[in-house]
């Protein structure tokens, strides 16, 4: 077991003030970081200590690997926990804290980066027997003629996706075998700009699949268990809009066989700290695509419906502690929703950022907000829109679609434009009542048309 007493948090908003509240629970003193532009995110007050690391821009600041390490050096911090998004899943990043002698609240580089290469990823999951789409063994081949034969093995549509990738970048789908060479050297140069490697793969496209991602925590001392399961389908371009634990409609036989493969598949490959395996489900069947080695956004759902606190498990796993809870101590109960409220105009999606006039958060039995929001925030240009997420327990799918409605209504947002009035259409929307919905569920719909007014709860 490491001692740990100081943690610096590598990160910022509302992961950094979820990761502070864990931290204060376990009795270990904080270190928050800040770029110039941060200085007055909440968390920081509550902070032991603060160091400012850089300026506004994310690359000269929370993306800077030596800033971090030389802010954890001059405060004396045994550990870091980079929370999502920023250096979460970054091996280089994760090799020099190992080699600072540091704890990274995370798996190990090693992990992190098989796990980070995709075509990699899947040959570790085929040879845990997970499920897998159909597609190409390796790298996607250069030659466009043996990428064409592939292509004809593969079927259409296929999509090509980047190796090193994530976020929608790197991929495209391919209709026809005409479309296959362009579609390769638009997908290849888009990766080469947002990566730096060019590597792609093929694999079957499957027209309307649902996002399914089950919760996995592991221990350093041979157990693992899963925290149940997650629908992410309502997404737009690849960024997910609302989660739901547990996925509406699939049978708790077929997720419960999977949970375990999941868990036994963390032993297998070696895996410590909090994880999640992401799938497409369609027809019947799940098909694994990645594996986030990282704490999720919408991990709160599933603390909801299961009452188990993941950060602070997280952070006890990386410490060398014992999981607390064994796979029978874990208990789904209900049903849990959270809506991603993005400081965005709720009809073209264009970032709004701004000075926060008001902030009202609802309340009441069931209901969770997790943000960083504050009368006169000032929401900077330089970073990702999230400013908060809304999260309600109900006892069943449509109480907490009905308690989503009401908490959403209760929230005031002044001063910047939000999605909640997004929010509140599809919790009206007859399709997303009925559990009727697919990774392109809000491209097929047009949610601009009878929105309350864009300034509703939204400034």
């Amino acid at each position: 077991m490491r001692k740990v007493e100081t943690v610096l948090i590598a990160n910022r908003g509302e992961i950094a003030l979820r990761v502070l509240r864990a931290c204060r629970e376990l009795g270990l003193r904080t270190v928050g970081i800040y770029s110039e532009a941060d200085a007055s995110l909440r968390h920081l007050s509550l902070c032991d200590r603060t160091i400012c690391i850089g300026p506004a821009p994310a690359a000269k600041s929370y993306l800077d690997t030596e800033l971090v390490l030389r802010a954890a050096r001059l405060t004396q911090a045994d550990a870091i926990h980079p929370g999502y998004g920023f250096l979460s899943e970054n091996p280089t990043f994760a090799r020099a804290v190992e080699e600072a002698g540091l704890v990274l609240i995370g798996p190990s580089s090693t992990i992190m980066r098989r796990m980070g290469d995709k075509i990699e990823a899947k040959r570790m999951m085929l040879a845990a027997g997970m499920p897998c789409l159909p597609g190409s063994d390796g790298p996607l081949p250069e030659d466009m003629d043996q990428a064409s034969a592939l292509g004809a093995r593969i079927g259409y549509p296929l999509i090509v996706k980047a190796a090193g990738g994530g976020g929608g970048r790197g991929m495209r789908i391919v209709h026809t075998p005409a479309d296959l060479r362009q579609a390769v050297q638009t997908a290849r140069e888009e990766a080469i700009r947002a990566f730096g490697n060019g590597t792609l793969y093929g694999e079957r496209f499957l027209t309307h699949p649902r996002h399914v991602e089950i919760q996995v925590m592991a221990d350093q001392h041979g157990h693992a268990v899963w925290l149940g399961d997650r629908d992410c389908s309502v997404q737009r371009r690849h960024q997910k809009v609302i989660e739901e634990a547990p996925a509406y409609g699939i049978g708790r036989d077929e997720i419960a066989r999977l949970g375990a493969l999941c868990a036994a598949t963390c032993l297998k490959i070696g895996y410590v700290g909090a994880g999640t395996f992401e799938f497409l489900y369609e027809d019947g069947a799940f098909y694994f695509i990645e594996m986030n080695t990282r704490i999720q956004v919408e991990h709160p759902v599933t603390e909801m419906v299961t009452g188990i606190d993941i950060v602070r498990e997280q952070i006890r796993v990386a410490m060398g502690e014992p999981l607390s809870l064994t796979q029978a101590d874990v208990r789904c109960d209900g049903h849990a929703i959270e809506c991603r409220i993005n400081a965005e105009n709720p009809d073209t999606f264009m970032p709004g950022p701004g000075k926060v006039t008001r902030w009202l958060a609802p309340g009441g039995e069931g209901v969770r907000t997790d943000t960083h929001l504050y009368d006169g925030y000032v929401v900077p240009t330089h970073y990702d829109s999230l400013v908060a997420k809304l999260i309600v327990r109900g006892r069943s799918r449509n109480e907490a679609i009905s308690k989503m409605r009401a908490a959403l209504e209760e929230t005031e947002v002044d001063g910047i434009p939000t999605t909640i009035p997004l929010h509140l259409h599809l919790m009206e929307d007859e399709r997303f009542r009925a559990g009727d919905i697919s990774v392109h569920y809000l491209e097929e719909r047009d949610f601009s048309r009878n929105k309350k007014d864009s300034t509703h709860g939204a400034g």
